[in-house]
């Protein structure tokens, strides 16, 4: 009768727990990316995120293991009374009449299996604990002696609970959901394959349309994340994946990108990156259409000139910056894929993207016409400069240029190696009118950069999608200037904002607020104003983006 049971109450544990977990694996993932930035955020010395959806996460664990507990106790099975023990407490009289042997062997091989179960249990957790903090993330997090010793500490309290504490049959279930959480932990999600794109560094982007675009670099990756208080950063360039092969299929042929063959000059290889052409050249750097030796996979590496190679200090804050900018979030912006040094140059590897520059695509079919499609770029930006700023980052070139219209949405890149020059604000290729047009009031001053001025840049951004040009627009310099100074935006500008989103508008004029201080105070406070809760009271920003990004017509 026990063995009949056994059969049914183990399955049911078994399903209980998977349908549950299967529920609620959105709030899992939420949890994971929680802790992820939060992780970064402790390597990055910055104010963590919120703890919302770990506190989420554990209390479905303790209701699921609650319930567990309850049905076990209240169904009389003699499976369920038999699951409902600790280990250390594993009753085995029920085993010994079911297997008539009445001696001390059956009482062994329960705690056995016990044992065998918490073993495995502890497992599965550390190994969910490994691959949060190593797939994906900078190997600066995973050395983190703090991580380590917290990890440690969980494990022996999990380790006391599952032996005095908890049933078996909330340990069977917890085993459940260690095995999806690990399976989930050790995801890399990769964006879809998609025509290359890049951009020298310093120059916008201009190219016909239908070609590829580059940009300048970010450091190496993971979406993960950006870093501390200075305000420089690497835009990205990403490559195109190819999809995993299947036994039949031969891999697709490297995409094609529009580049010049290298000059005598030139280095043939970079960090072990073979160099194929040169996609363009800034003041500041070159970008190379390159592949990594033994692979297949094309990537866009981008590397400081040889003349700005004299000041030690520069390159010491460079690989500083870029050591930080691995931790960029990948959520709308480029993804890092490589960052090192070679024979005292440092150089960037990033993927390809597909699409073109919101400046291009203005001067070719004019202003965005779309209010969901206005408003999917304006959030897009938010969720950026978001994660940027958490890790104290200030993007501080945030401009129609530097912003990727793609097929999967808007990406923000060119996180400004500029400004790590001169460590105030872009001075070299590309500076006057057309980068001062989209600097705020404090950027010409003495006074501290900080997150506001992206803010400012960002509305400034959403009004020239409207209207086509940025709302400072002037016909000199100083004009410019006196309008940033002193007279304000042009207010035909704003009422184009406002007639295709009123509510949008609203928070462009407070973002263009004269005083930093009375602006949203970062990208969580911006996305926090331009959020549209849904009949439930959450917010998806995700879905949002995208049914509004399909919209346009790229």
């Amino acid at each position: 009768m026990l063995e009949t049971s056994l059969a049914v109450d183990l399955p049911v544990v078994l399903l209980l727990a998977l349908v549950t977990r299967m529920l609620s694996l959105p709030l899992l993932r939420r949890s994971q990316r929680t802790l992820r930035a939060r992780a970064v955020a402790a390597v990055a010395g910055s104010s963590p995120p919120g703890v919302g959806p770990v506190v989420g996460e554990l209390a479905v664990c303790v209701v699921v293991a609650a319930a567990l507990e309850v049905g076990m106790i209240l169904i009389p099975n003699f499976g369920f009374q038999l699951l409902d023990s600790p280990a250390a407490f594993a009753d085995a009289r029920w085993l010994t009449l079911a297997l008539h042997v009445f001696d001390d062997s059956v009482q062994f091989w329960l705690w056995g299996v016990s044992a065998v179960l918490v073993g495995a249990l502890l497992l599965l957790t550390h190994l969910v604990r490994q691959a949060l903090l190593t797939v994906g993330m900078p190997p600066e997090v995973a050395a983190d002696g703090r991580f380590r010793l917290r990890g440690r500490i969980a494990l022996t309290v999990l380790a006391v609970l599952a032996v005095l504490v908890l049933p078996l049959g909330v340990v069977i279930g917890a085993l459940v959901f260690q095995t999806v959480a690990l399976i989930t932990a050790r995801r890399r999600p990769t964006p879809p394959p998609a025509a290359p794109i890049v951009q020298p560094y310093g120059q916008p982007y201009g190219q016909p349309h239908g070609q590829p675009y580059g940009q300048p670099f970010a450091q190496p990756p993971v979406q993960p994340f950006v870093p501390p208080a200075t305000a420089f950063t690497a835009p990205a360039t990403a490559i195109a994946t190819p999809p995993p092969p299947t036994p039949p299929v031969q891999a697709p042929a490297p995409a094609q990108v529009p580049h010049q063959p290298l000059s005598g000059h030139e280095p043939r290889s970079i960090g072990g990156y073979q160099l194929l052409g040169r996609i363009g050249a800034g003041g500041m750097g070159t970008v190379y259409l390159a592949r990594r030796e033994g692979a297949a996979t094309q990537v866009a590496l981008k590397t400081i000139n040889l003349e700005l190679l004299d000041d030690p200090d520069l390159l010491r804050r460079f690989q500083r910056e870029s050591e930080v900018l691995a931790m960029v979030p990948g959520a709308y912006t480029a993804r890092v894929l490589d960052t090192g040094v070679d024979a005292g140059r440092p150089f960037l590897a990033m993927e390809l993207l597909d699409g073109r520059p919101l400046d291009a695509h203005l001067r070719e079919n004019g202003p965005v016409r779309s209010p969901e499609a206005l408003r999917a770029l304006g959030l897009a930006l938010a969720v950026a400069l978001s994660g940027v700023h958490r890790l104290g980052l200030v993007h501080r070139d945030l401009k129609p240029a530097n912003i990727m219209l793609t097929s999967a949405g808007p990406r923000l890149l060119d996180f400004g190696i500029a400004a790590l020059v001169d460590g105030t604000r872009l001075t070299m290729t590309g500076a006057g009118p057309g980068t001062l047009t989209y600097m705020a009031p404090e950027q010409f001053g003495e006074e501290r950069v900080g997150t506001a001025a992206d803010i400012w840049a960002w509305a400034c951004c959403v009004v020239c999608a409207a209207h086509g040009a940025s709302p400072f627009a002037a016909t000199s310099t100083g004009g410019v200037i006196r309008r940033i100074i002193d007279t304000g935006p042009d207010q035909a500008a704003l009422a184009a904002v406002r007639a295709l989103d009123p509510a949008l508008a609203a928070v462009v004029a407070r973002a263009l607020t004269p005083d930093p201080a009375a602006r949203p105070a970062d990208g969580t406070a911006l996305l926090a104003l331009l959020a549209s809760p849904q009949a439930d009271g959450t917010t998806d920003v995700r879905d949002e983006i995208t049914r509004g990004w399909s919209t346009l017509r790229l």
